[in-house]
């Protein structure tokens, strides 16, 4: 079975409508699209530490209403607009990970929403598989 998170009301900058769905859960696994800084629809002011917070919480809120835990985030992609971010971005990614570290890659890439970091993450749980 395939459950979609947020395909209702979602919203990016501006107030527009986004297009996905924020999450996808299909046995046992929950996908979680890619989070910005994002709050309300709008990036958040500041540097790459309160980014990069924001971002990561996003996916963690998202990953909750789910009923997915930080024990069961299998991968992380992290998207950084300047590789200068790469150490502040870990200490960010330590802060929450110390005990449960998932995998992850990171790569600079220009995005699509001005912001300085995007990631995504993948979760399994097996009390969701069927």
């Amino acid at each position: 079975m395939i459950k979609r998170y947020g395909t209702e009301g979602s919203e990016g900058t501006g107030g527009q409508a986004l297009p996905f769905s924020r999450a996808v859960a299909a046995d046992g696994w929950l996908y979680v699209s890619g989070q910005t800084p994002m709050v309300d629809g709008e990036i958040i002011d500041g540097g790459i530490v309160a980014q990069s917070t924001q971002a990561i919480q996003n996916c963690l809120d998202i990953m909750t209403e789910a009923g997915f835990g930080k024990e069961d985030i299998v991968h992380m992609k992290v998207f950084l607009t300047d590789a200068r971010y790469f150490q502040s971005f870990n200490k960010v990614f330590k802060s929450f990970f110390a005990e449960h570290p998932p995998a992850r890659v990171c790569c600079v890439a220009d995005l699509v929403v001005d912001c300085m970091v995007e990631v995504d993450i993948t979760c399994f749980n097996s009390k969701f598989k069927s």
